[in-house]
C-alpha cells in the first residue's frame, strides 16, 4: 500500500526547468532532447525557456537580474516549490538528490520548479521568493551545459528511486 501511494505520488508531481535564453549548440540539444524524452516515461516533466533579454548588453548587471527575474516568477504560482541553480546552493550526491526528490515529490507538492538563470545569477527578488537553491559543483559551467547536466541528474534520480539499473555505486 505504501508503496503504491508514493509511486502516484510521484507520478502526479510536475518538474518544471525554467532557463534564460536558448540552447544554441545542436550536440548539446540533442542531448538535451534525449533526456527530456527518457523523463517523460517517469513523470510530468517540462521545460521552459525565457527568451534572452532584448538589447541586454545596454543593461547593467543589476537590471538585467531584475528583468529575468520579472519573467521568472511570472512563471511560478504560489503554491510552486521553487528551486535554484546557485553556486551558493546545497551540493548532493546523486543519491543523496535522488533521496531529496524523491521526499518533495511525496510531501504533496504538485509542481517543482527548478531555474536556471542568466550570466549574472539571480535577482534578490528571485531569491527571496525561492524555497531552496542546489549547487550542481563549485566549478563553473556555461548555462548550456547546466540543462543537460542537470536533466541528466534529474533522470538519474528517478531511475534511483525505481531502482533501476542506471546509476553504478
Amino acid at each position: 500500500m505504501d508503496a503504491i501511494f508514493i509511486y502516484l505520488n510521484i507520478v502526479s508531481v510536475k518538474i518544471l526547468l525554467l532557463t534564460i535564453g536558448n540552447t544554441d549548440k545542436k550536440y548539446m540539444k540533442e542531448g538535451l532532447d534525449d533526456y527530456v524524452k527518457r523523463l517523460s516515461f517517469y513523470m510530468s516533466f517540462e521545460m521552459k525557456v525565457i527568451p534572452d533579454i532584448k538589447n541586454r548588453n545596454s543593461l547593467t548587471e543589476e537590471l538585467q537580474k531584475e528583468k529575468e527575474g520579472q519573467l521568472i516568477l511570472n512563471q511560478v504560482s504560489s503554491g510552486d516549490f521553487l528551486i535554484l541553480l546557485d553556486e551558493r546552493g546545497t551540493e548532493f550526491s546523486s543519491i543523496e538528490f535522488s533521496k531529496w526528490i524523491e521526499k518533495k515529490m511525496i510531501s504533496g507538492i504538485r509542481q517543482i520548479v527548478f531555474v536556471i538563470g542568466g550570466p549574472y545569477g539571480f535577482s534578490n527578488t528571485v531569491y527571496q521568493r525561492s524555497d531552496f537553491k542546489i549547487s550542481l559543483s563549485k566549478m563553473t559551467f556555461s548555462h548550456q551545459m547546466v540543462r543537460i547536466i542537470f536533466v541528466e541528474q534529474i533522470y538519474r534520480a528517478m531511475t534511483i528511486i525505481k531502482n533501476e539499473p542506471y546509476h553504478h555505486e
